[in-house]
This record gives C-alpha cells, structure tokens and sequence, in this order.
C-alpha cells in the first residue's frame, strides 16, 4: 500500500503562523521584523515564539542590528528552511492535484 502525500507533509511548517511566515520569508532575502508582524497580523509575542521555533528547527535565521540608534530585528530562510518550505508545497500541491 503506497502512503497519502500528507505523511510527507512538514508538521513544524504546517502550523498557519508559522506556515505564513515561511510564505513571507520565501519572497525575500530578509524581512524586518515588524513588517512581518503587521504582515501576518499577530501579536510581538506570537511572532517571536514562531520565529524562535522555526530558528531552533534551523529553518529560519534572526538576525539583530541597528538602524540609526533603533534596534530592528530581521527574518530570513535558512538554505535548509526553503528546501523544507519548497518540500512542503511541492507535497501541497500534490495533495491538491489528486
């Protein structure tokens, strides 16, 4: 008996928070953190706990800076976080094509 596609499919990525954050980040090289926020529409403390899950999964990087004297705070995919996003959609689409 062949296994359904979903037995594929990322449970850390397929979370809707994290799975939005991930779509976002998979458009850009880096996105800052606050416009990532308003983006998804989710509070400060939402988006840091995903974004520190994706991190600790090595999917995601943040990194911090400056900008002037304004502390800011930037998102982006790991190469192994876009091969995992890409594997995720690629298993989506699968799905949805049946």
């Amino acid at each position: 008996m062949t296994k359904h596609p979903r037995t594929r499919l990322d449970g850390l990525i397929h979370q809707p928070t994290r799975f939005s954050l991930m779509a976002g980040l998979a458009q850009a090289d880096a996105l800052e953190f606050r416009f990532v926020r308003e983006t998804l529409g989710v509070s400060d403390s939402v988006l840091s706990r995903q974004a520190s899950t994706l991190e600790e999964a090595g999917y995601v990087a943040i990194r911090k800076g400056y900008v002037g004297k304004w502390p800011r705070t930037w998102l982006s995919l790991t190469p192994q976080g876009r091969k995992a996003f890409d594997e995720h959609l690629k298993t989506l689409r699968e799905i949805a094509g049946e």
